[in-house]
C-alpha cells in the first residue's frame, strides 16, 4: 500500500483550498470529498460576499471552481467518505469502508452541519427564504418579514444581525423563557424590530418557489396559526462533524476540534485541522479557505522537518 505525503478529509472552501496549496507545494494531495461533496455552499444560493466575485457567485458554482482549480493543480478527489481512522502511529490509517490509505499526515476539514428542524417545506425552500446563516443571507431580506427559531445566545445574536435589514423579526421560542444569557436578552428585547412568540414551535413552512409563510403550533394551548413571512431562519445549533476521530483528536464540549493557538495542529503530530469543523465562531466560506491554506502550509514545513 503506497503511502500518500497528504490526505485532506473532506471537501467544501476548506478542504478545496487546502488542496490547491498543497498540490502547488508538489505535496501530491489526495482528497476524500466526502459524504456532500463541496459542503454546506452547496445547498446555498447566491454568495455575495466571496471576494472577488463583486456580482455574486451561486454556492454550487463556486465550489465547481474551487474543486476544479484544485484538480488543475493536481489534486487527486476521490468521492467517497471516510468510515474509520486511525492516528495512533504513523503513517495514518484512513479507511472508507473495505477502502484502507496511508498518509504521512492529515488535514481533516470536514466541517459542520446545521441543525434542522425536518418540517414540511424546510428542505424544499432550502435557499429560496430558508436558511441557518443569517451573516450569509440577512442582506436578502432587506425590509421583509423574518420568523427565526432558536431560544439561545446565538439565535438572538442572529435576530440582532438580521434586524440590520429585516423589517420585522419573529422569535419562536418552544420553552416560557430563553435560554440565552441575561445580557444577550435584555438586547434583544430592547431591539423594536424582535417579538417572541412563547411556547410556539414551527411546523411547516408554507411556500413553492418562496417562503410565504410559518404554520406554528402553541404546544401549551395546541392552537395553530398561520404567519406571513418572507423568510425562515433555524438557529438551533450547528454539529461538527467529528463523529469519527472521536477519541483520538481532542474536542471541546460540543465537539469541535482544537488546535493549538496560532496553528492548525491538533494534539496529534501531523494531523490538521481546517474549516468549520474547528470554528464554531465565524463559520464563513472565506475564512475556511483561509484556514485550508494554513493547514496545507503547515503540513508542508511538517513533511519538510520529519
Amino acid at each position: 500500500m503506497d503511502t500518500r505525503k497528504v490526505i485532506i478529509i473532506g471537501s467544501g472552501p476548506a478542504g478545496y483550498t487546502a488542496g490547491i496549496y498543497a498540490s502547488r507545494a508538489d505535496l501530491q494531495p489526495l482528497l476524500i470529498s466526502g459524504q456532500e461533496a463541496g459542503g454546506q455552499l452547496m445547498q446555498t444560493t447566491e454568495v455575495e460576499n466571496w471576494p472577488g466575485e463583486p456580482d455574486g457567485v451561486m454556492g454550487p458554482d463556486l465550489m465547481t471552481k474551487l474543486e476544479t482549480q484544485a484538480r488543475k493543480f493536481g489534486t487527486e478527489i476521490i468521492t467517497d467518505f471516510v468510515t474509520e481512522v486511525d492516528f495512533s502511529s504513523r503513517p495514518f490509517m484512513v479507511k472508507m469502508g473495505e477502502k484502507e490509505l496511508k498518509a504521512e499526515s492529515i488535514i481533516v476539514a470536514t466541517g459542520a452541519s446545521a441543525q434542522w428542524l425536518r418540517i414540511k417545506g424546510e428542505y424544499e425552500l432550502k435557499g429560496k427564504g430558508v436558511s441557518a446563516c443569517a451573516t450569509c443571507d440577512g442582506f436578502f431580506f432587506r425590509d421583509k418579514k423574518i420568523v427565526l427559531v432558536g431560544g439561545g445566545d446565538s439565535a438572538l445574536e442572529e435576530a440582532i444581525f438580521l434586524t440590520k435589514f429585516a423589517s420585522e423579526v419573529v422569535v419562536l421560542v418552544r420553552r416560557d423563557e430563553l435560554r440565552a444569557s441575561k445580557a444577550m436578552q435584555h438586547r434583544a428585547m430592547s431591539n423594536e424590530k424582535i417579538s417572541f412568540m412563547w411556547n410556539s414551535e414551527a411546523q411547516e413552512i408554507v411556500g413553492t418557489d418562496k417562503v410565504k409563510a410559518v404554520m406554528i403550533l402553541n404546544n401549551k394551548t395546541d392552537e395553530i396559526v398561520k404567519v406571513e413571512a418572507d423568510g425562515f431562519f433555524v438557529a438551533i445549533g450547528h454539529k461538527p462533524n467529528t463523529d469519527i476521530f472521536k477519541g483520538q483528536l481532542e474536542m471541546d464540549e460540543k465537539g469541535y476540534l482544537k488546535h493549538l493557538p496560532d496553528s492548525t495542529r491538533t494534539n496529534i503530530d501531523g494531523v490538521f485541522t481546517a474549516g468549520d469543523v474547528s470554528d464554531p465562531h465565524f463559520r464563513q466560506a472565506i475564512t475556511a479557505a483561509g484556514s485550508g491554506c494554513m493547514a496545507a502550509l503547515e503540513v508542508e514545513r511538517f513533511l519538510a522537518n520529519i
